[in-house]
């Protein structure tokens, strides 16, 4: 197996902290390798093996209820007679028990060998042969069946394990597919495929339609839609036209695109991508830490207990051999803490893959839990809260020119903005909603630092701040609206001001609210902008606290403050850009926007959204909540069970038939109830 898969197996140790599977032939690939060029067909593989086990086992669960048939029908007592019965039996039962069993004995065995004995299969091994052994106990009773059955459920247990498992990487699996397997670029008037990792920045690479896109770039030529659902978990095509930035790892639909590579492969977004989930399993909770070190001293534990409960009575008080072994064998099957092993670090993987089916990329389950601890969230406004451009955020018209639209003022502020190339200049012209006839346009003049004037239809037409109202003679309003006033004059009369600014990201105020809903008790932004704007913009989307002005350094301290302070829960801070690399890095949680955010903000963070809505905040927030309750659902639910059982067992009350409820059905149980932590669409 290779070092990737291994890596990312949520089940890679035992009771002992050693790998539980080795020499397993079934377990070792009964899940989808999410590994790229490791040389082996792990899915072809793992569909045959973990179909080998699926008819091995069924094999075996046909063959014991047939048996348990005829032995409570009375068939093989009158074939064999009451004497020969009993064995006759422990020879039938035997049959379906080494067919299901075979490879857990033999692990057993091995193990041993290596002195890492106390393990799940020591245990189902020595609980299982040790209810076959007591038909040389004719006073016991035979327990052959019960001995079947506990090795039959529990391999029907594991295979729920692989399953689940096989699921939960599924979503990582398809993740592993966006790795594209070559770049198309033009070599003497025919296309070549070559290796991604050739291309230079700089040169330019053709993407056909169905083609993944291989590395970042900017279209230069082309229109086509692209699918983004493996990146962001957005269903809705995204259009791709001149200019437009493209990332590697999305699918191009309609036509052919001609892009100009930005970044080399090793610093593209699959490339980034591909690091982030192949690193994600390494960086184990504290909760998934404690369950295995628990693991580690309880299994030595029980054992000891058990062979006390078999040996000490009899020897001391003279007790049946019979029943106090029984007893021990039925309390070493209960104790098999599999349930726990299993189920723990399979809810936080599924939380983890669910998460990254909707574009959220979380670093580790150290990460995923302090997030489910999160009551306050900080802020950057810019690029994070709004879109990070200049926009036309509001047209108010002059009093004095009751007869003038909204549109009719754009398109004269259009107009005159016409020859400049400012960016503030540039929204206005994207707001326009009517072409311009330039034919109409005449006598442009820049007025540095005060606007513009140009002749339009015959009429003067100034776009500027107040000081170029001042200056012509012009009466003007200054609007109480936060952002860059841009005020419009036509033949000496002020008619209205457009006002530029960053505008608000569509779902901003829905992820403010998002997040109350989730219990977060406190928000604040942190922002460099002037106040007027920051307070504007806090007091539309709802946020509780802002601090505007500052510098990057201040950002820190401010979320040091908010650490310290907030005693009770964890602060996550969401930024973008290169600044805010420092605070992602100091906060609990850091979370970037991954689509357009920095590199250095994506490596700094541990949760990289790569769809930039604000939304994907709370729905991050959400399965990190819905995965820790998962986790302790299944460990209050598995340890509340095997202790009542296990002080069963050792009175006696409990048989072997409820021991194999307490541990194969416990674990079971668990096992699907982890497995909802991977349905998160409904979020």
């Amino acid at each position: 197996m290779c070092d990737a898969c291994e890596s990312l197996r949520p089940d890679r140790h035992d009771t002992n902290g050693n790998s539980p599977h080795q020499g397993h032939d079934h377990h070792e690939h009964a899940h989808g390798c999410a590994c790229d060029g490791c040389g082996h067909d792990h899915g072809a593989e793992d569909a045959r093996s973990l179909a080998r086990w699926r008819n091995r086992i069924a094999l075996a669960l046909a063959l014991f209820f047939a048996i348990l048939i005829c032995e409570g029908t009375g068939l093989i007592e009158r074939v064999a007679g009451p004497q020969g019965a009993l064995y006759v039996e422990f020879g039938l039962f035997l049959i379906p028990y080494l067919i299901a069993g075979y490879d857990v004995l033999i692990r057993a065995a091995k193990n041993v060998a290596r002195g890492h004995g106390l393990d799940e299969n020591f245990l189902m091994s020595v609980a299982t042969l040790g209810a076959f052994a007591l038909v040389f106990f004719p006073d016991s009773g035979p327990h052959m069946a019960e001995g079947a059955a506990v090795m039959l459920f529990y391999q029907v247990g594991e295979l729920f394990q692989s399953y689940a498992v096989g699921k939960s990487r599924k979503s990582i699996s398809d993740m592993m597919d966006i790795v594209p397997e070559y770049a198309n670029v033009m070599h003497d008037g025919a296309l070549v495929q070559v290796d991604p990792a050739e291309i230079a920045v700089g040169d330019e690479i053709i993407v056909k339609p169905g083609e993944r896109i291989p590395l970042d770039g900017t279209v230069l030529a082309g229109t086509s839609q692209m699918d983004t659902t493996a990146l962001t978990g957005e269903s809705v095509p995204r259009t791709a036209t001149p200019g437009s930035e493209v990332i590697s790892g999305c699918v191009n639909l309609t036509n052919a695109l001609t892009i100009r590579v930005d970044k080399p492969y090793e610093d593209s977004t699959v490339s980034r991508i591909l690091e982030l989930v192949e690193n994600a399993a390494d960086k184990k909770a504290q909760t998934e830490r404690f369950i295995t070190r628990f693991a580690r001293y309880y299994t030595p534990i029980v054992v000891g207990l058990a062979a006390l409960i078999a040996l000490l009575p009899p020897l001391v008080i003279g007790g049946a051999w019979a029943d106090w072994v029984l007893r021990g064998l039925t309390f070493l099957v209960v104790s098999c803490p599999c349930a726990l092993v299993i189920s723990v670090p399979l809810s936080f993987f599924g939380g983890i893959g669910g998460a990254s089916k909707l574009g959220i990329l979380i670093k580790g389950s150290n990460y995923l839990e302090a997030l489910s601890q999160v009551d306050t969230v900080v802020f950057d406004k810019t690029g994070t809260l709004t879109s990070g451009t200049f926009a036309v955020t509001d047209i108010l018209i002059a009093p004095d020119a009751p007869t003038m639209t909204k549109e009719q003022l754009l398109e004269a502020a259009a107009a005159a903005e016409s020859f400049s190339n400012h960016p503030i200049a540039q929204s206005i012209l994207r707001a326009c909603p009517t072409p311009l006839d330039m034919a109409e346009i005449s006598d442009g003049q820049d007025l540095s630092g005060r606007g513009v004037r140009v002749r339009y239809r015959g009429s003067e037409v100034l776009a500027g701040n107040g000081r170029l109202m001042d200056e012509s003679g012009i009466a003007f309003a200054t609007p109480q609206a936060a952002g860059t006033q841009v005020h419009i004059s036509i033949d000496g009369r002020y008619v209205g001001t457009i006002i530029i600014g960053d505008a608000i990201k569509p779902d901003a105020r829905e992820a403010i609210e998002a997040l109350y809903a989730e219990g977060v008790r406190r928000t604040v932004m942190l922002t460099g902008d002037q106040a007027s704007v920051a307070d504007a913009v806090a007091a539309d989307l709802g946020i509780t606290d802002v601090l505007a002005e500052l510098l990057p350094q201040d950002k820190v301290a401010h979320v040091e403050q908010l650490i310290e302070h907030d005693s009770a829960g964890k602060v996550a801070f969401v930024g973008d850009g290169i600044n805010d690399a420092p605070v992602l890095m100091r906060a609990d949680v850091g979370i970037a926007m991954g689509a357009m955010g920095s590199d250095a903000a994506i490596e700094a963070a541990d949760v990289v959204l790569m769809d930039d809505r604000p939304t994907q905040v709370a729905r991050a927030l959400a399965i990190a909540r819905q995965t820790m309750r998962i986790v302790w659902q299944n460990i209050v639910f598995a340890l509340g069970v095997k202790f009542a059982v296990l002080i069963l067992a050792a009175l006696g009350i409990a048989n072997m038939w409820l021991a194999v409820f307490a541990d194969v059905g416990v674990a079971v149980i668990a096992i699907l109830n982890a497995m909802r932590t991977m349905r998160t669409r409904g979020m």
